[in-house]
């Protein structure tokens, strides 16, 4: 094949790149196959798709503030502990039951070291202060409140209030199931301990 004739001055066009074939955004995009998801991932799934409604939502946002840090339920233990005042001590003791059962989900957290849900299908709608999942200290010092504050006051609310507590982790795509029930678990364990202490100290008055 003869080679081009270059003239001074003259430029020669510029040859056509042969087009590529467009690729499609969707064509690159990997969608994870349901049959591979854990049980777990599979039971959020179901929660956030059952019942994740935005008043749901809502509240289950409301109930993450309440128990964060255990800020709630250790400030109803100090309202307890003011208009309650014959048995203020024992509502204080409860308090730092509560205290306790949340610093014991805190200290598990960091030795398991277990990630919060990362699964593309599972929505995360409220923010976290640590990427730690298990166990849930939310649901771990809910317990524990109910179970104390439910002894002070002689009515049952553990019913009452673990299982909302427990589902709005699971709503908010923050917790795994496990997270949640080894929380109420440590919780519950907990509380029993510092109420038959509190028994006790009763007892000895």
């Amino acid at each position: 094949m003869a080679e081009p004739v270059v003239r001074p001055g003259v430029t020669e066009p510029a040859q056509p790149v042969p087009s590529q074939p467009a690729r499609s955004s969707r064509a690159l995009a990997v969608v994870p196959d349901p049959s591979t998801r854990s049980a777990e991932v599979r039971i959020l799934n179901a929660v956030q798709s059952a019942i994740a409604t935005p008043a749901v939502v809502a509240a289950a946002r409301g109930m993450s503030l309440f128990g964060e840090h255990a800020a709630g339920w250790l400030a109803l233990g100090l309202v307890g502990a003011a208009v309650d005042r014959d048995r203020r001590r024992d509502w204080l003791g409860a308090a730092a039951g509560v205290a306790a059962a949340h610093g014991a989900s805190i200290a598990v957290k960091r030795v398991v070291r277990r990630r919060r849900p990362d699964d593309p299908s599972v929505r995360v709608l409220v923010g976290t202060p640590s990427r730690l999942s298990f166990p849930s200290a939310h649901a771990t010092s809910t317990t524990a409140a109910a179970v104390l504050y439910g002894g002070l006051l002689a009515r049952p609310l553990v019913p009452v209030l673990v299982p909302p507590m427990a589902l709005s982790r699971l709503v908010l795509g923050v917790h795994f199931p496990s997270d949640v029930l080894v929380g109420s678990a440590l919780g519950a364990g907990v509380a029993s301990g510092v109420r038959a202490w509190l028994r006790r100290r009763a007892g000895a008055r």
